[in-house]
């Protein structure tokens, strides 16, 4: 009777693997890749006391040790292990992020996991696996975006390291970074994607802000290089997010007419947001020269919705619930949220 069981869980088994093959071996390859970064570690101590690394280097590392302090006492984060120990990329890419969107609607692919759930990308290790599967959404008619990965978050799965380049980040990017990824190992609802990340970003911006004022004070060079990049960055993503708006409009208006109808008239359009950029203010004029290299499509700009739609609301919500208080704010969206 025992080996009967056995034989039929094996068999259930089996039967499971097959029918989500592709799930399963994409789950093998992630956690390879995963667990090399993991085996391949130093801790920050070995770093900070080896001559060979150079001081410019241990002294980004001793911001983000400096940071996640502020992170857990100052504004509440999740404790944990995360950023004490170092990885070194030795310049390369560790992580591709793959997206895709329906090509005349606003409306992302969604990959889903066991336990994990569903989500809007796909993360690989290996760039040439992610194009394969890039060029196959687009066979099936997808807007599809592959771009680096400059951090994430394994949810506590693993000890998340220091990336080497993550530390090629200005100050107040790289806290940006440290604590919105912190934030995602202290909120993360399954299923709900657009309000991980649009949360996680706002309080890494907002409590970037803090770090650096708290350091150094509104007057420092610090303080206003990232207010500075911060507001170039609010204008672009802000018509971005009027982009969208536009985009979402025309895709109704156009639902029941033919392909190369929708598809001239959608080129149209980016081309006016393409040309819309020229007529903004920007401190950095990298901006004007976004769209040379790459053209931006639905995948492109479903990535607004999904980092920065909420940013208004989580504002006033902050200002008007909370009194401006990031801790409480966190405390109280945990709670909401956990309950």
């Amino acid at each position: 009777m025992v080996k009967k069981i056995i034989w039929t869980v094996i068999a259930l088994l089996v039967l499971i693997a097959f029918f989500n093959w592709d799930i399963l071996s994409y789950g093998i390859r992630q956690a390879q890749g995963q667990l090399r970064i993991t085996f391949n570690t130093q801790e920050v101590e070995t770093i900070l006391n080896d001559p060979i690394y150079p001081d410019s280097l241990k002294q980004k590392i001793k911001i983000v040790q400096q940071v996640r302090v502020f992170a857990f006492q100052e504004l509440g984060l999740t404790q944990s292990e995360n950023y004490t120990t170092f990885y070194d990329q030795k310049g390369e890419v560790a992580l591709w992020n793959l997206s895709a969107s329906k090509a005349y609607m606003l409306e992302p692919k969604l990959w889903s996991f066991p336990i994990l759930g569903s989500f809007p990308y796909k993360g690989f290790f290996d760039l040439e696996r992610a194009k394969e599967e890039r060029d196959e959404l687009i066979d099936q008619g997808y807007d599809v975006r592959i771009r680096s990965v400059g951090g994430w978050s394994t949810l506590g799965w693993t000890t998340d390291p220091i990336l080497s380049n993550m530390l090629e980040r200005k100050e107040g990017s790289l806290a940006e970074l440290i604590i919105h990824e912190l934030t995602h190992s202290t909120l993360f609802i399954k299923d709900n994607i657009e309000f991980n990340e649009n949360l996680a970003s706002f309080i890494g911006e907002q409590g970037a802000i803090q770090f650096l004022d708290e350091k150094y004070g509104k007057n420092s060079h610090a303080y206003f290089e990232y207010v500075l990049a911060e507001e170039d960055s609010k204008t672009f993503r802000n018509q971005m997010l009027l982009a969208t708006s536009k985009l979402d409009s025309l895709y109704k208006s156009i639902n029941n007419l033919g392909d190369s109808y929708k598809s001239h008239h959608k080129q149209l359009m980016i081309d006016e947001i393409i040309s819309s950029i020229d007529s903004l203010h920007f401190h950095n004029s990298r901006y004007y020269q976004i769209f040379e290299i790459s053209r931006p499509n639905n995948a492109y700009f479903m990535s607004f919705l999904r980092y920065y739609s909420a940013k208004d609301s989580l504002q006033n919500i902050l200002i008007q619930e909370y009194e401006g208080d990031l801790k409480d704010f966190i405390a109280g969206m945990k709670k909401y949220h956990e309950e």
